[in-house]
């Protein structure tokens, strides 16, 4: 990893590890349509919006990369009735995410896994759908 890939794993890393206030809630809410654990831009309309697109359906396999705390990944999945593999590299984002998923009953559905996007660990073909929304 180099020192400046080292410092954004870092400085998000930071960003998660600090609890979430009334403010940003107040703000997320606002912005993005709803409280959904969001730390980018992606608005609720616009995930919905992925929904046909990705034809997230039960039983389709969706990759979130960059997941961070879950957003869009754990609505997409709550939304469709699909799994979900959340994929990112700061730890206490991944944490919040899997506490979010089961907040969500998306226990058995929802899965984390800590690998950037350039060193995913999977096969080829294994998901149906991917996202990176605010991410690449």
């Amino acid at each position: 990893m180099t020192r400046r890939e080292s410092d954004i794993v870092r400085r998000f890393h930071d960003r998660y590890s600090l609890p979430v206030s009334d403010a940003s809630l107040a703000i997320e809410k606002e912005v993005i349509g709803a409280n959904v654990g969001a730390a980018g831009y992606t608005t609720l309309a616009q995930a919905d919006a992925l929904i046909p697109e990705l034809r997230l359906q039960p039983g389709a396999l969706l990759l979130d990369i960059g997941a961070g705390r879950g957003w869009p990944g754990i609505y997409l999945a709550r939304r469709t009735g699909c799994d979900v593999v959340l994929a990112d590299i700061p730890a206490p984002g991944l944490a919040a995410a899997l506490k979010r998923a089961d907040e969500a009953a998306l226990s058995g559905r929802a899965a984390v896994i800590r690998a950037g996007a350039q060193n995913l660990p999977f096969r080829q073909r294994l998901f149906d759908a991917a996202v990176h929304t605010d991410t690449l």
